[in-house]
């Protein structure tokens, strides 16, 4: 593993770096007193390294701030190609062709709950990568992570809109399944948990990983058994190919939608016949903003507006990964802290939120973290990225996701 920056400074406060990282870090004017030095990484994007100190210790801090407006610049989603699969931040950056990036949501790391079913890889909450929705959010009993502040839920994204200013919002599932009887909603979109009694439909984005985890637990307990009443029936160009009485697995055709069905749902699937007409449509509708998002990531929101959000955790800490900006959304912030051993008491969710908030960021959002936190970016002259921080785990841990930086004409 390589890193970017120099050696680790002692005992810098976040305060002492306000200035340099929300002011003078992007057009190159000298940081403030005791702060690191900062180091551009392409036109638009600059690094730093501080230390913060916290209640259990000093935490590291690796931060990338981005200038939205400059010309050259982009951010959009990292991911492997598909929803279930994971692969390190390092080659999701590089098969890309990014400049930096973090990882992004929390995921479905395990399955110790359902013997004999295979964790998916695939994220919490909605996915927008390029435009184009991946994937919606499962609901909010079914997430893997800390416990959402109060008020918040899995639907909720950051995200940069076409008109290249980020924002906070919800992205909800606007989504239907029409045949001869009728049409009823749908209530899942390439995610690994459905919500009981619902119907979900999975296109070739999901991969090839069984579609089973999607049937277990239920609205508000992650860990209760699969459901024992499912259906799944195939649909290619607009009919009915196939049906079964069981999830199943395998790479799906493009032009395909699987609809997976649980209680209520699987009777609805039931009354379908091979070779019927059905209609499937499916779309991530912003809450919030009339842009349509360039991309966006699922995890949640720990301040608004310049005001941390009631009920932060002020206890456990760990070592996080966050994003937030500033300037209108035109300006963002990447926070990244380091694992190596020396710094891995971390910081709280309320630590972070108030380093982010002196950092400049005005609006910022919690990303998963512990293992999973990954800051990687390209050395001048160098065709691939270096891992900034140490991840808390020795080595980095594939993902399903990250937020991406790019640059070019």
């Amino acid at each position: 593993m390589t890193r970017l920056g120099g050696r680790f400074r002692t005992a810098l406060t976040v305060f002492t770096a306000t200035g340099a990282l929300a002011g003078a870090g992007l057009t190159g004017a000298a940081p403030a007193d005791g702060a690191e030095s900062v180091t551009r990484i392409a036109p638009g994007v600059v690094y730093t390294e501080l230390d913060i100190p916290a209640a259990r210790g000093v935490a590291h801090a690796h931060v990338l701030t981005i200038d939205l407006r400059h010309p050259r610049v982009r951010v959009d989603l990292l991911h492997p190609g598909t929803v279930a699969s994971r692969e390190p931040v390092s080659e999701l950056a590089d098969s890309r062709g990014a400049v930096a990036g973090v990882n992004g949501d929390f995921f479905d790391i395990t399955e110790t709950q359902h013997p004999g079913v295979e964790a998916t890889g695939a994220t919490v909450g909605p996915e927008i990568a390029g435009g184009r929705g991946l994937k919606a959010a499962v609901p909010d009993g079914q997430r893997f992570g800390p416990a959402l502040p109060p008020g918040t839920h899995t639907e909720e994204v950051f995200g940069v809109g076409v008109d290249r200013r980020a924002r906070l919002d919800d992205l909800a599932l606007d989504g239907s399944v029409r045949s001869a009887d009728g049409t009823w909603p749908l209530g899942g979109f390439n995610q690994y948990a459905l919500p009981v009694g619902s119907v979900g439909a999975f296109t070739a984005d999901w991969g090839g990983v069984s579609r089973v985890r999607a049937t277990c637990g239920t609205d508000t307990d992650r860990a209760a058994p699969c459901s024992a009443d499912t259906y799944e029936v195939t649909v290619r160009r607009g009919r009915v190919v196939s049906a079964a009485d069981a999830p199943g697995g395998g790479t799906i055709a493009p032009g395909t939608t699987v609809l997976v069905g649980r209680e209520a749902g699987a009777q609805e699937l039931r009354k379908l016949s091979v070779g019927e007409r059905v209609g499937v449509r499916h779309r991530l509708v912003a809450k919030s903003s009339r842009v349509p998002y360039r991309f966006a990531v699922g995890g949640y929101p720990m301040m608004t507006g310049g005001v941390p959000l009631p009920g932060l955790d002020d206890r456990t800490s760990a070592v996080r990964t966050a994003v937030g900006f500033s300037d209108h959304g035109h300006r963002m912030q990447l926070l990244a802290l380091d694992g190596a051993p020396e710094f891995r008491g971390g910081l709280t969710i309320a630590e972070v939120t108030a380093a982010m908030q002196r950092l400049g960021s005005r609006d910022a959002f919690s990303l998963d973290g512990g293992g999973s936190t990954t800051m990687v970016a390209r050395r001048a002259g160098t065709d691939a990225v270096s891992v900034l921080n140490h991840p808390s785990g020795g080595a980095e841990r594939p993902v399903p996701n990250g937020i991406g930086v790019f640059t070019g004409p």
